[in-house]
């Protein structure tokens, strides 16, 4: 009797049939399944050696030409004005506006070859939702955009991981900063748990003030993380005790707590505030000025240094999103116009530090080993300026949105030190050659960091199974 119901089976058959030998195929059998992405991949290089992520998702869409995969021979139309500098890695060049990244390639791998087919046009929401799920949105609009976020949704990678994979210690699961996932007034889609449901959204440290305050994080607050003064800690686990006792005779109130979890999740909640872990990770002022120097006295780089102290403290998963809507002006990486000076003056002095000493801290403290960083955007720039792909206006100087081909850095977890995986054409066009890597590639690589295979089933809100992504890991990246 046959195995499957037709000559390729899909990966659900195959889940169907299991592991375990997968009854009685022959190794070249599953390895030739494996090569079309119909068999989990399990175990091998990379597996399980993250405990931590942390995401540097660069909404907006950073231009790859200008930044990093540089093609100073290209025509002048696609060619960057910027000048390409040597990295510390022969290959790894990168363009002027990344002078501290330069000297830190030997910590990380470039992926020169992102690429992906936009759903209806190629807007930022939908894009990003696209990057941060693995799956494409029902509804896209004739702009791109999308509706609000839904508990239809699917999750994003954090409230997946969060929940396969939970803290070891009391603290905060999922931190998601300084500011939320936003186009135009699409604000926080592709950035929620979705049909997961709310326990397992991101905490999200947005403190007040507009993007332009680079100081916003040293006025955080963190008295929801502290007990009020009349409140000892004794009084406060008499309370939790007492709200056991009626809850547990309650029937239909204990029914209620039981579907939305909210029992186990109070009990998170009152651990984390006896612990003091999140407390503290917020403090900032405990780092030395010269390090806070070292990662930039902005937003984005005070948002990495507070990353790190997160992971430190034992969250899981935190997502540093650029702090600026995605469709604006100035430090926003959406450059449809005066492009030399926005990368030059208001994004690059805020992104380059900040990643790199991340990227350098990390590593200094023995952290880098067992902490995945992936810094990525929801899309590239077009490789000739003044082209219009989206239905945008671009002047001469500008780039337009191009999926085609973009770049990622990765660090961390066992992924190579020093290496480029992938390239461009020519003009920074399409990848060249078969390592292409989808945004499913992607997250199934982070999944696979974590231990997590990326074809795991998980229920939607129609109790239906879903596969948290459809892509597979490229193993390729790592040692």
């Amino acid at each position: 009797m046959a195995l499957f119901s037709g000559q390729s089976p899909s990966r659900r058959e195959i889940l169907r049939v299991g592991g375990g030998g997968l009854l009685g195929l022959g190794l070249a059998d599953v390895l030739a399944l494996r090569a079309r992405g119909a068999v989990p991949i399990i175990g091998g290089p990379g597996w399980g050696r993250a405990k931590n992520v942390i995401l540097i998702f660069l909404q907006g869409g950073p231009s790859h030409l200008d930044l990093w995969d540089p093609k100073p021979d290209a025509p002048d139309d696609v060619r960057s004005s910027f000048k390409t500098i040597p990295s510390k890695v022969p290959g790894m060049e990168v363009t002027e506006l990344l002078p501290r990244l330069a000297q830190v390639t030997d910590k990380f791998t470039f992926i020169r070859s992102m690429s992906y087919t936009p759903n209806g046009l190629f807007n930022h929401t939908a894009a990003c939702y696209q990057m941060l799920t693995g799956y494409t949105a029902d509804k896209v609009s004739p702009s791109g955009q999308l509706e609000p976020p839904s508990p239809k949704d699917f999750p994003t990678v954090g409230s997946h991981i969060v929940r396969m994979h939970p803290p070891e210690v009391p603290m905060l699961p999922f931190v998601m900063m300084p500011r939320p996932l936003q186009e135009s007034n699409v604000i926080g889609k592709g950035g929620s748990a979705g049909f997961l449901g709310r326990a397992y959204d991101p905490y999200t440290l947005y403190p007040s003030g507009d993007d332009f305050d680079n100081g916003k994080l040293d006025r955080v607050k963190v008295a929801d993380l502290t007990l009020r003064p009349e409140l000892s800690i004794g009084r406060l686990q008499r309370r939790a005790h007492l709200r056991d006792v009626v809850n547990g005779n309650m029937e239909a109130l204990e029914r209620a707590t039981e579907k939305h979890e909210l029992d186990h999740y109070t009990g998170m909640a009152l651990d984390l505030v006896l612990s003091g872990r999140a407390k503290e990770a917020f403090e900032l002022a405990r780092e030395p000025d010269a390090l806070r120097d070292r990662y930039g006295r902005t937003t984005f780089g005070q948002s990495c240094l507070m990353a790190r102290r997160f992971i430190e403290a034992g969250t899981r998963f935190v997502q540093v999103n650029w702090p600026k809507v995605a469709n604006s002006d100035r430090h926003s990486w959406d450059v449809h116009k005066a492009l030399g000076r926005r990368m030059k003056d208001d994004a690059a002095p805020m992104f380059d530090p900040g990643l790199a000493t991340l990227i350098e801290d990390l590593d200094e403290r023995g952290m880098l080993d067992e902490t995945l960083v992936v810094a990525v955007g929801e899309f590239g720039r077009s490789p000739r300026k003044g082209l219009s792909t989206s239905g945008n206006d671009n002047d001469a100087d500008g780039r337009d949105h191009w999926p085609y081909c973009f770049t990622a850095v990765i660090a961390g977890a066992g992924i190579k030190r020093g290496a480029v995986y992938g390239e461009s054409d020519a003009t920074g066009s399409a990848p060249v050659g078969d390592k292409i890597v989808h945004p499913t590639d992607l997250l199934a690589t982070i999944y696979h960091t974590l231990g997590i295979e990326a074809h795991t089933m998980v229920n939607n809100h129609l109790d239906q199974p879903r596969e948290l992504v459809k892509g597979t890991p490229v193993l390729e990246l790592f040692d």
